[in-house]
Protein backbone atom coordinates (compact mmCIF):
# COMPACT_ATOMS: atom_id res chain seq x y z
CA UNK A 1 0.00 0.00 0.00
CA UNK A 2 1.37 3.11 -0.88
CA UNK A 3 2.17 5.59 1.82
CA UNK A 4 1.49 8.40 0.63
CA UNK A 5 -2.33 7.60 0.28
CA UNK A 6 -4.66 9.75 2.15
CA UNK A 7 -7.35 7.85 3.62
CA UNK A 8 -10.61 9.90 4.72
CA UNK A 9 -12.14 9.25 8.14
CA UNK A 10 -15.42 8.91 8.47
CA UNK A 11 -15.90 7.96 11.85
CA UNK A 12 -16.97 10.26 14.72
CA UNK A 13 -14.14 10.40 16.79
CA UNK A 14 -11.25 8.89 14.32
CA UNK A 15 -8.41 10.77 13.65
CA UNK A 16 -7.33 11.39 9.82
CA UNK A 17 -3.77 11.31 10.70
CA UNK A 18 -2.75 7.01 11.55
CA UNK A 19 -1.56 6.32 14.91
CA UNK A 20 0.17 2.55 13.92
CA UNK A 21 1.51 2.34 10.55
CA UNK A 22 3.08 -0.63 9.18
CA UNK A 23 5.06 -0.67 6.27
CA UNK A 24 6.61 -4.08 4.07
CA UNK A 25 6.70 -6.27 7.31
CA UNK A 26 7.95 -9.27 6.97
CA UNK A 27 8.48 -12.22 9.85
CA UNK A 28 10.72 -15.40 8.68
CA UNK A 29 11.11 -18.36 10.73
CA UNK A 30 14.19 -20.96 10.04
CA UNK A 31 12.48 -24.18 10.90
CA UNK A 32 15.30 -26.19 9.12
CA UNK A 33 16.86 -29.20 10.50
CA UNK A 34 20.13 -29.43 12.65
CA UNK A 35 23.27 -28.35 10.71
CA UNK A 36 24.19 -32.20 11.08
CA UNK A 37 20.62 -33.06 9.60
CA UNK A 38 21.10 -31.10 6.76
CA UNK A 39 24.68 -32.15 5.93
CA UNK A 40 24.05 -36.04 6.22
CA UNK A 41 20.65 -36.01 4.35
CA UNK A 42 21.62 -32.95 1.77
CA UNK A 43 18.76 -31.02 2.97
CA UNK A 44 18.41 -27.29 1.96
CA UNK A 45 17.59 -24.66 4.89
CA UNK A 46 13.74 -23.92 5.30
CA UNK A 47 12.43 -20.73 5.93
CA UNK A 48 8.77 -20.49 6.82
CA UNK A 49 7.05 -17.02 5.52
CA UNK A 50 4.67 -16.48 8.22
CA UNK A 51 4.51 -12.62 6.81
CA UNK A 52 5.86 -11.19 3.99
CA UNK A 53 5.49 -7.76 2.84
CA UNK A 54 2.33 -6.40 4.67
CA UNK A 55 1.48 -2.81 4.68
CA UNK A 56 -1.21 -0.96 6.33
CA UNK A 57 -2.25 1.65 8.59
CA UNK A 58 -4.85 2.38 11.62
CA UNK A 59 -6.02 5.89 12.41
CA UNK A 60 -6.89 6.50 15.94
CA UNK A 61 -10.26 5.76 17.39
CA UNK A 62 -11.05 3.25 14.63
CA UNK A 63 -11.18 -0.65 15.00
CA UNK A 64 -9.05 -2.61 12.12
CA UNK A 65 -9.37 -6.13 11.52
CA UNK A 66 -7.32 -8.67 9.96
CA UNK A 67 -8.84 -11.71 9.26
CA UNK A 68 -7.94 -15.04 6.82
CA UNK A 69 -7.70 -19.00 7.56
CA UNK A 70 -5.66 -20.24 10.61
CA UNK A 71 -2.51 -20.20 9.72
CA UNK A 72 -2.26 -16.83 7.00
CA UNK A 73 -0.29 -14.74 9.62
CA UNK A 74 -2.63 -12.39 11.51
CA UNK A 75 -1.66 -13.60 15.11
CA UNK A 76 2.30 -13.16 14.05
CA UNK A 77 1.03 -9.42 12.80
CA UNK A 78 -0.28 -8.72 16.23
CA UNK A 79 3.18 -10.09 17.91
CA UNK A 80 5.15 -7.88 16.08
CA UNK A 81 3.38 -4.54 16.45
CA UNK A 82 3.70 -5.43 20.47
CA UNK A 83 7.06 -6.37 20.30
CA UNK A 84 6.81 -9.67 21.28
CA UNK A 85 8.70 -11.32 17.93
CA UNK A 86 11.07 -8.96 16.06
CA UNK A 87 10.66 -8.36 12.51
CA UNK A 88 12.12 -9.59 9.82
CA UNK A 89 12.10 -6.81 7.68
CA UNK A 90 9.56 -3.62 7.41
CA UNK A 91 8.80 -0.55 9.54
CA UNK A 92 6.43 -0.44 12.40
CA UNK A 93 5.76 2.91 13.29
CA UNK A 94 3.33 4.17 15.91
CA UNK A 95 2.91 7.93 16.26
CA UNK A 96 5.72 8.27 14.11
CA UNK A 97 8.03 6.36 15.94
CA UNK A 98 9.69 3.31 15.18
CA UNK A 99 9.29 0.45 17.11
CA UNK A 100 10.54 -2.39 15.00
CA UNK A 101 12.85 -4.45 16.59
CA UNK A 102 13.27 -1.58 19.36
CA UNK A 103 15.29 -2.69 22.43
CA UNK A 104 13.22 -3.06 25.61
CA UNK A 105 14.38 0.78 26.93
CA UNK A 106 13.69 2.32 23.96
CA UNK A 107 10.11 0.27 24.00
CA UNK A 108 9.71 1.26 27.92
CA UNK A 109 7.88 4.84 27.49
CA UNK A 110 5.53 3.51 25.06
CA UNK A 111 4.91 -0.10 26.79
CA UNK A 112 1.73 1.41 28.94
CA UNK A 113 0.42 2.99 25.80
CA UNK A 114 0.14 -0.48 23.88
CA UNK A 115 -1.09 -3.52 25.15
CA UNK A 116 -2.83 -6.83 24.21
CA UNK A 117 -5.41 -8.94 24.90
CA UNK A 118 -4.74 -12.29 24.54
CA UNK A 119 -7.06 -15.00 23.00
CA UNK A 120 -6.98 -18.21 25.58
CA UNK A 121 -8.13 -16.49 29.11
CA UNK A 122 -7.32 -18.86 31.08
CA UNK A 123 -3.46 -19.03 29.83
CA UNK A 124 -2.96 -15.51 29.78
CA UNK A 125 -3.91 -15.38 33.51
CA UNK A 126 -1.45 -16.45 36.64
CA UNK A 127 -3.22 -19.25 37.78
CA UNK A 128 -1.74 -18.57 41.87
CA UNK A 129 -2.35 -14.99 41.36
CA UNK A 130 -5.70 -13.17 42.84
CA UNK A 131 -7.82 -11.46 40.45
CA UNK A 132 -6.35 -8.15 42.14
CA UNK A 133 -2.83 -9.11 41.74
CA UNK A 134 -2.88 -9.60 37.96
CA UNK A 135 -4.87 -5.98 37.32
CA UNK A 136 -2.86 -4.13 39.56
CA UNK A 137 0.53 -5.35 38.17
CA UNK A 138 0.55 -2.79 35.43
CA UNK A 139 -0.40 -0.38 37.83
CA UNK A 140 2.50 -1.12 40.03
CA UNK A 141 5.18 -1.85 37.12
CA UNK A 142 4.47 1.95 35.56
CA UNK A 143 3.87 3.72 38.85
CA UNK A 144 0.27 4.50 38.26
CA UNK A 145 -0.85 4.99 41.63
CA UNK A 146 0.45 5.78 44.90
CA UNK A 147 -0.07 3.35 48.04
CA UNK A 148 -1.73 0.10 48.48
CA UNK A 149 -5.11 2.08 49.26
CA UNK A 150 -5.02 3.93 45.80
CA UNK A 151 -4.02 0.77 43.90
CA UNK A 152 -7.09 -1.10 45.75
CA UNK A 153 -9.24 1.95 44.36
CA UNK A 154 -8.28 1.59 40.76
CA UNK A 155 -8.68 -2.15 40.51
CA UNK A 156 -11.97 -1.56 42.29
CA UNK A 157 -12.74 0.80 39.38
CA UNK A 158 -11.56 -1.01 36.50
CA UNK A 159 -13.12 -4.48 37.68
CA UNK A 160 -16.47 -2.24 37.04
CA UNK A 161 -15.76 -0.99 33.66
CA UNK A 162 -15.38 -4.46 32.62
CA UNK A 163 -19.01 -5.45 34.70
CA UNK A 164 -17.75 -7.49 37.30
CA UNK A 165 -17.47 -6.36 41.10
CA UNK A 166 -14.36 -5.55 43.43
CA UNK A 167 -15.90 -8.40 45.36
CA UNK A 168 -14.42 -10.63 42.63
CA UNK A 169 -10.41 -9.24 42.82
CA UNK A 170 -10.64 -11.57 45.79
CA UNK A 171 -10.78 -14.70 43.48
CA UNK A 172 -8.57 -16.36 41.80
CA UNK A 173 -8.82 -17.33 37.66
CA UNK A 174 -10.37 -20.53 37.74
CA UNK A 175 -13.05 -19.50 39.87
CA UNK A 176 -14.35 -17.60 36.63
CA UNK A 177 -15.98 -18.18 33.41
CA UNK A 178 -14.59 -18.25 30.44
CA UNK A 179 -16.10 -15.04 29.89
CA UNK A 180 -15.67 -13.67 32.96
CA UNK A 181 -11.86 -14.33 32.54
CA UNK A 182 -11.85 -12.35 29.53
CA UNK A 183 -13.20 -9.56 31.20
CA UNK A 184 -10.25 -9.88 33.85
CA UNK A 185 -7.79 -10.02 31.30
CA UNK A 186 -8.94 -6.52 29.66
CA UNK A 187 -8.81 -5.08 32.90
CA UNK A 188 -5.69 -6.12 32.85
CA UNK A 189 -4.93 -4.29 29.38
CA UNK A 190 -6.71 -1.14 30.59
CA UNK A 191 -4.96 -0.75 33.97
CA UNK A 192 -1.91 1.02 31.94
CA UNK A 193 -4.38 3.25 30.39
CA UNK A 194 -3.56 1.99 26.84
CA UNK A 195 -4.39 3.81 23.47
CA UNK A 196 -3.85 1.24 21.44
CA UNK A 197 -4.77 -2.71 22.10
CA UNK A 198 -4.07 -5.49 19.97
CA UNK A 199 -6.89 -7.99 20.29
CA UNK A 200 -5.58 -11.38 19.42
CA UNK A 201 -8.95 -13.54 18.81
CA UNK A 202 -10.44 -12.51 21.87
CA UNK A 203 -13.45 -14.29 21.53
CA UNK A 204 -13.09 -17.42 19.77
CA UNK A 205 -12.47 -19.39 22.86
CA UNK A 206 -16.40 -18.46 24.13
CA UNK A 207 -19.86 -19.25 23.69
CA UNK A 208 -21.35 -17.29 21.17
CA UNK A 209 -23.87 -15.39 23.84
CA UNK A 210 -20.86 -14.49 25.45
CA UNK A 211 -18.72 -13.73 22.37
CA UNK A 212 -21.56 -10.79 21.88
CA UNK A 213 -21.02 -9.65 25.29
CA UNK A 214 -17.89 -9.14 25.08
CA UNK A 215 -17.81 -7.82 21.62
CA UNK A 216 -20.40 -5.19 23.56
CA UNK A 217 -18.53 -4.44 26.19
CA UNK A 218 -15.53 -3.63 23.99
CA UNK A 219 -17.59 -1.64 21.87
CA UNK A 220 -18.45 0.64 24.94
CA UNK A 221 -14.97 0.70 26.41
CA UNK A 222 -13.56 2.13 23.16
CA UNK A 223 -15.96 4.84 23.05
CA UNK A 224 -15.11 5.75 26.45
CA UNK A 225 -11.87 5.49 26.54
CA UNK A 226 -11.11 6.57 23.23
CA UNK A 227 -9.11 3.44 22.13
CA UNK A 228 -7.94 2.20 18.81
CA UNK A 229 -7.89 -1.42 17.88
CA UNK A 230 -5.95 -4.22 16.21
CA UNK A 231 -8.46 -6.65 16.19
CA UNK A 232 -7.50 -10.47 15.00
CA UNK A 233 -10.16 -13.05 14.32
CA UNK A 234 -11.33 -15.48 11.72
CA UNK A 235 -15.00 -15.30 12.54
CA UNK A 236 -16.54 -12.76 9.55
CA UNK A 237 -19.88 -12.08 11.89
CA UNK A 238 -17.86 -11.19 14.70
CA UNK A 239 -15.17 -9.05 12.44
CA UNK A 240 -18.35 -7.49 10.59
CA UNK A 241 -20.08 -6.26 13.96
CA UNK A 242 -16.60 -4.62 15.53
CA UNK A 243 -14.93 -3.35 12.63
CA UNK A 244 -14.55 -0.03 10.75
CA UNK A 245 -11.86 -1.12 8.26
CA UNK A 246 -10.90 -5.03 7.08
CA UNK A 247 -7.77 -6.53 5.89
CA UNK A 248 -8.54 -10.25 4.59
CA UNK A 249 -4.78 -12.18 4.63
CA UNK A 250 -3.52 -15.04 2.76
CA UNK A 251 -0.03 -17.05 2.99
CA UNK A 252 1.28 -13.71 4.91
CA UNK A 253 0.56 -11.18 2.58
CA UNK A 254 -3.02 -8.88 2.94
CA UNK A 255 -4.90 -9.30 -0.97
CA UNK A 256 -7.67 -6.84 0.15
CA UNK A 257 -8.36 -3.78 2.48
CA UNK A 258 -11.67 -1.90 2.53
CA UNK A 259 -14.14 -0.34 4.94
CA UNK A 260 -16.11 -2.87 6.92
CA UNK A 261 -19.72 -2.47 4.75
CA UNK A 262 -17.57 -2.62 0.95
CA UNK A 263 -15.75 -5.25 1.51
CA UNK A 264 -19.19 -7.51 2.45
CA UNK A 265 -21.40 -5.36 -0.10
CA UNK A 266 -19.01 -6.01 -2.67
CA UNK A 267 -15.69 -7.92 -2.39
CA UNK A 268 -13.32 -7.05 -4.82
CA UNK A 269 -10.93 -10.34 -4.05
CA UNK A 270 -11.46 -13.51 -5.32
CA UNK A 271 -9.92 -14.88 -2.01
CA UNK A 272 -12.42 -12.49 -0.12
CA UNK A 273 -15.55 -13.56 -1.91
CA UNK A 274 -15.03 -16.90 -1.26
CA UNK A 275 -15.37 -16.69 1.84
CA UNK A 276 -17.97 -14.59 2.03
CA UNK A 277 -19.69 -17.16 0.23
CA UNK A 278 -18.47 -19.98 3.09
CA UNK A 279 -20.97 -17.59 5.14
CA UNK A 280 -24.46 -20.34 5.55
CA UNK A 281 -27.26 -18.76 3.92
CA UNK A 282 -30.23 -18.22 6.65
CA UNK A 283 -32.36 -16.17 4.42
CA UNK A 284 -32.17 -19.08 2.08
CA UNK A 285 -31.64 -17.09 -0.58
CA UNK A 286 -30.82 -19.57 -3.61
CA UNK A 287 -28.23 -17.19 -4.35
CA UNK A 288 -25.17 -20.01 -5.99
CA UNK A 289 -22.44 -20.08 -3.99
CA UNK A 290 -18.52 -21.04 -5.01
CA UNK A 291 -17.46 -23.04 -1.94
CA UNK A 292 -13.44 -22.39 -1.22
CA UNK A 293 -11.63 -25.25 -2.77
CA UNK A 294 -8.46 -26.68 -1.85
CA UNK A 295 -5.99 -26.64 0.87
CA UNK A 296 -3.65 -23.31 1.95
CA UNK A 297 -0.58 -23.96 0.19
CA UNK A 298 2.63 -24.93 2.68
CA UNK A 299 3.92 -21.67 3.79
CA UNK A 300 7.63 -23.05 3.40
CA UNK A 301 7.48 -23.99 -0.23
CA UNK A 302 5.21 -21.45 -1.11
CA UNK A 303 3.55 -20.66 -4.90
CA UNK A 304 4.92 -18.84 -7.30
CA UNK A 305 3.46 -15.13 -8.45
CA UNK A 306 0.13 -14.50 -6.60
CA UNK A 307 -0.01 -17.25 -3.84
CA UNK A 308 -3.68 -17.95 -4.13
CA UNK A 309 -3.74 -18.78 -7.83
CA UNK A 310 -3.67 -22.58 -7.15
CA UNK A 311 -7.65 -22.16 -5.57
CA UNK A 312 -8.67 -19.36 -7.69
CA UNK A 313 -10.99 -20.52 -10.91
CA UNK A 314 -9.86 -17.32 -12.45
CA UNK A 315 -6.31 -17.51 -12.91
CA UNK A 316 -4.26 -16.29 -15.78
CA UNK A 317 -0.78 -16.92 -16.36
CA UNK A 318 0.16 -13.93 -15.11
CA UNK A 319 -1.15 -15.03 -11.52
CA UNK A 320 1.46 -18.22 -11.80
CA UNK A 321 4.78 -15.60 -12.16
CA UNK A 322 3.99 -12.35 -11.30
CA UNK A 323 2.75 -11.23 -7.38
CA UNK A 324 0.32 -8.62 -7.45
CA UNK A 325 1.21 -5.44 -5.29
CA UNK A 326 -1.71 -4.14 -3.10
CA UNK A 327 -3.05 -1.14 -5.24
CA UNK A 328 -6.08 1.55 -4.24
CA UNK A 329 -9.40 1.15 -6.12
CA UNK A 330 -10.24 4.44 -4.16
CA UNK A 331 -13.04 5.05 -1.33
CA UNK A 332 -10.24 3.59 0.77
CA UNK A 333 -10.49 0.16 -1.32
CA UNK A 334 -7.04 -1.43 -1.44
CA UNK A 335 -6.60 -5.01 -3.75
CA UNK A 336 -3.84 -7.47 -4.56
CA UNK A 337 -5.26 -9.00 -7.46
CA UNK A 338 -4.15 -8.65 -11.60
CA UNK A 339 -7.67 -9.34 -12.70
CA UNK A 340 -8.24 -5.95 -10.81
CA UNK A 341 -5.19 -4.40 -12.27
CA UNK A 342 -6.40 -5.67 -15.76
CA UNK A 343 -9.67 -4.23 -15.29
CA UNK A 344 -11.60 -7.78 -15.66
CA UNK A 345 -15.02 -8.21 -13.98
CA UNK A 346 -13.81 -11.47 -11.43
CA UNK A 347 -17.23 -10.94 -9.63
CA UNK A 348 -18.74 -13.08 -12.47
CA UNK A 349 -16.35 -15.73 -13.55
Amino acid sequence: MDRNVTVPSKKQGVSEAPMLRVTNLKRYFDVSASFLVRVLEHQPRQILKAVDGVSFEIRKGETFSLVGESGCGKSTVAKLVVGLYPPTAGVIEFEGMNIGGVTRRKMAPLRSRLQMIFQDPYASLNPRWRSRDIISEPIRAFGLAEGSKAVEERVGELLRHVRLTSADGEKYPHEFSGGQRQRISIARALASQPEFLVCDEPTSALDVSVQAQILNLMKDLQRQFKLTYLFISHDLAVVYHISDRVGIMYLGRLVEIAPVKTLFQNPRHPYTRMLLESIPDLEMTGKQRIPIGGEVPNPINPPSGCGFHPRCPLAGEGCRTETPPLQSLGEEVFVACHEIRHERDIRSP
